[in-house]
C-alpha cells in the first residue's frame, strides 16, 4: 500500500511540475511538448530525479492509448471544410510522402551509421511520419491562425499518416526476421487491410457514436465518457482485426465532430482536457524512458540523420507530393518545416525492441535524438516562420462565453456572450440598433455586475457583457460586430484585406475600368471569381493573393469552394 501511495505522489508531482513548467514555456516560446519531455528526462535515471523506467511493453501500451486519445480529440476539432481544403494533398503526403521520407532518411542513416540497408530503412520508417500531438499542439499555440489550406493539410496529414509509418515498420521488421530482401505481394495486402479496415471502422463507428449519444438518456457528465469509451473500443477492435486503429479513431472523431450531437460543446471541452492530459503523461513517460548518457555514443551520426530528415528528406517529399496541387512555394516551405516528430517515432522504435531485432537499441536512440532535434529546432521556430512567410490570416473573432442549446435533434441555437472592448463596433449604440443576423436576439446586458434588459441598458459601453440567442451559423457575423479579437496591426482586417470588398461575381471589365487595372484583352466579361481561380492554387482559401497592376486582390471568403468576397488593397510589400 505504501508503494502505491509513493507512485501516486511521484506521478502527481511530475504532472504538477510539467504544468507549472508550461507557464514558463509561454514566456520564452519553448514548445510545450519539449517542456514535458524535458521534465521527464530530468526525473529519469540520468537526471536529479533518478527514476529508473525501462519497461518497453508498458511504454508502448500507455503511449498507444494516449496517442489514440489525442487523435480522437484532433478529429473532434476538425471541421468538414478543413477536409475539403486539404484532404487530397494531405492523403498524398500521408502515404507517398511517408514512403519517400523513409527511403531518403533510411539510406542516409545506413551510410552514416555503417549498418545494413534494411536497418537504415527501419530507422527511416520509424521517423517517417509527422506527429499528431506535436502538430496539433504547436499549430494552435498562442492563437496562431494560418491559411486554411496550409493548416488543413498539416492537420489531416499528421492525423492520418501513422498507418503508413506503422505499415512500413512492420513490413521491414518481417523482412528482417525472415531474412528476405524484398517485400512480397502479401505486404500490399497488409497495407490494404490496414487502411481499408481503419477507414470503414472510423466512418461507421463515428456514426454509431453519434446515434448512441443522441438516443441514450445519460447524466450530462457521462456523454464525454461515452465518446471516449466508444472511441477506444473502436481503436482496440480495429487493431485486433488487423486494421489501423489510429486511423479509425481519428476518422470517428471527425465524423462525430461534424454531426449534430447532444451536448457537443461539453464533449469537446472535456476531450480537450483529456488530450492535454494524454500529451503530458505520454511525453513525461517517454522522457523517463530516455537515457541521455546512451544517446551521446551515436550523437554525431544521429544529429546528421535528424538534419538530413529536416533539410533534405522532408522538403523533397513535400515538393514531389504537392506538385500536382499548385501550392505556392511559401506554403510548401512551411509544410516542409512543420514535419514535426514527437511521440510516434519513439513508440514505433519500441517495435524492434519488442520483436528482438538486432540493433533495436540503436533505432530507439536515433529516434529519441531525432525527436529532440525536431521539437527544438522546428518547434521553436514555427510562429516566427509563419509570420516571415506571410501565412497568417486574421484570427476568427469568437465569443467570450458560449452555451450550447442544441439538446434536441435539428436545433443549432446557442447563447453567445461578448465582453465589449473599447474598439468594438457595438460600443456607443443601443442593442436594438445593432444590425444583427435575422434570427439573433439580444437577451441581456451585464453592466458592473447588474443584469439589465437590452432596452433598459441604453447605449452599450466598453466592458459591458452582451448575451444573445443566435444560430450557430450566425457566430461569424456576430463576432465581426461584437468581438474584440486581439491581433497584431498587420492582421487587422482592413490592413490585411484592404478597405474595399467586392463580390466574386463582379465583372473584370468593370473593375479594370474603375481602378485602372492593366487587364489582358478578352477577359472583360470574366467574373473576378473565375479570374482568380485560374491564377490561384486549386483550392483557394481566405488570404490567397494575386497582384494586378497597382492593386492586390485578397480572397476574403470562400463558400463551398467558390470565392464569394474579395478584398482590394494597395500592396505595401514585394512578392
Amino acid at each position: 500500500m505504501e508503494l502505491i501511495n509513493q507512485f501516486v505522489l511521484a506521478g502527481a508531482a511530475l504532472l504538477l511540475l510539467a504544468i507549472l513548467a508550461s507557464a514558463l514555456s509561454y514566456r520564452i516560446g519553448m514548445p510545450l511538448l519539449l517542456v514535458f519531455l524535458a521534465v521527464g528526462m530530468l526525473a529519469g535515471e540520468d537526471g536529479p530525479g533518478g527514476i529508473v523506467f525501462n519497461d518497453y511493453g508498458v511504454a508502448y501500451t500507455v503511449g498507444s492509448v494516449a496517442l489514440a486519445v489525442i487523435l480522437l480529440d484532433g478529429g473532434l476539432n476538425t471541421r468538414a471544410d478543413t477536409f475539403r481544403a486539404g484532404l487530397r494533398p494531405a492523403f498524398v503526403l500521408a502515404t507517398a510522402g511517408v514512403l519517400i521520407t523513409c527511403v531518403i532518411t533510411g539510406l542516409i542513416a545506413a551510410w552514416m551509421l555503417d549498418i545494413e540497408p534494411l536497418i537504415g530503412l527501419l530507422i527511416g520508417a520509424v521517423v517517417g511520419s509527422t506527429d499528431a500531438a506535436a502538430v496539433f499542439a504547436l499549430l494552435h499555440a498562442k492563437g496562431l491562425a494560418l491559411k486554411q489550406r496550409v493548416s488543413a493539410t498539416l492537420e489531416i496529414e499528421s492525423g492520418s499518416n501513422d498507418p503508413m509509418a506503422v505499415f512500413l515498420t512492420i513490413a521491414l521488421l518481417e523482412l528482417l526476421r525472415s531474412g528476405a530482401s524484398l517485400p512480397g505481394w502479401e505486404t500490399l495486402g497488409l497495407f490494404g487491410m490496414q487502411m481499408g479496415l481503419g477507414l470503414a471502422a472510423g466512418i461507421g463507428g463515428g456514426h454509431l457514436l453519434v446515434w448512441l449519444t443522441n438516443h441514450l438518456p445519460l447524466e450530462r457528465g457521462m456523454y464525454p465518457m461515452l465518446v471516449l469509451a466508444g472511441g477506444l473500443a473502436l481503436y482496440g477492435l480495429t487493431t485486433v482485426l488487423g486494421g489501423s486503429g489510429f486511423l479509425a479513431i481519428y476518422l470517428a472523431g471527425v465524423v462525430f465532430g461534424n454531426r449534430k450531437a447532444r451536448d457537443a460543446a461539453n464533449i469537446l471541452q472535456v476531450h480537450n482536457g483529456l488530450a492535454w492530459l494524454a500529451q503530458i503523461g505520454m511525453f513525461l513517460m517517454l522522457g523517463l524512458l530516455a537515457t541521455p548518457s546512451h544517446l551521446l555514443e551515436h550523437a554525431p551520426a544521429a544529429l546528421a540523420i535528424a538534419l538530413a530528415l529536416i533539410f533534405v528528406a522532408r522538403p523533397v517529399a513535400v515538393w514531389l507530393c504537392l506538385l500536382p496541387f499548385r501550392f505556392p512555394w511559401r506554403e510548401q516551405a512551411f509544410i516542409a518545416w512543420v514535419g514535426l516528430r514527437g511521440a510516434v517515432p519513439i513508440i514505433l522504435a519500441l517495435f524492434p525492441l519488442l520483436a528482438g531485432v538486432p540493433d533495436a537499441g540503436l533505432v530507439l536512440e536515433v529516434a529519441f535524438f531525432v525527436v529532440l532535434i525536431s521539437l527544438t529546432v522546428q518547434g521553436w521556430t514555427i510562429p516566427p516562420l509563419a509570420r516571415l512567410l506571410r501565412l497568417e490570416v486574421p484570427p476568427p473573432p469568437a465569443a467570450d462565453e458560449r452555451l450550447d442549446l442544441a439538446a434536441r435533434m435539428g436545433s443549432d441555437h446557442v447563447i453567445l456572450g461578448y465582453r465589449l472592448g473599447p474598439g468594438a463596433a457595438a460600443v456607443g449604440r443601443a442593442a436594438g440598433e445593432l444590425r444583427l443576423p435575422e434570427e439573433a436576439r439580444p437577451v441581456t446586458v451585464i453592466r458592473q455586475g447588474a443584469a439589465l434588459s437590452p432596452e433598459a441598458a441604453g447605449h452599450l459601453a466598453a466592458d459591458d457583457w452582451l448575451y444573445l440567442l443566435a444560430r450557430e451559423s450566425d457566430s461569424a457575423a456576430l463576432g465581426d460586430l461584437l468581438a474584440a479579437a486581439p491581433a497584431p496591426a498587420y492582421l487587422e482586417k482592413r490592413q490585411f484585406y484592404g478597405d474595399f470588398v467586392v463580390r466574386g461575381e463582379a465583372r473584370m471589365g468593370d473593375l479594370a475600368a474603375q481602378y485602372g487595372l492593366p487587364l489582358p484583352a478578352g477577359l472583360e466579361e470574366q467574373s473576378l471569381e473565375s479570374f482568380l481561380r485560374a491564377r490561384l492554387p486549386r483550392l483557394p482559401v481566405a488570404g490567397d493573393r494575386h497582384r494586378l497592376g497597382n492593386m492586390e486582390f485578397v480572397v476574403r471568403e470562400v463558400e463551398a469552394g467558390r470565392i464569394t468576397r474579395v478584398g482590394l488593397r494597395i500592396p505595401t510589400h514585394l512578392r
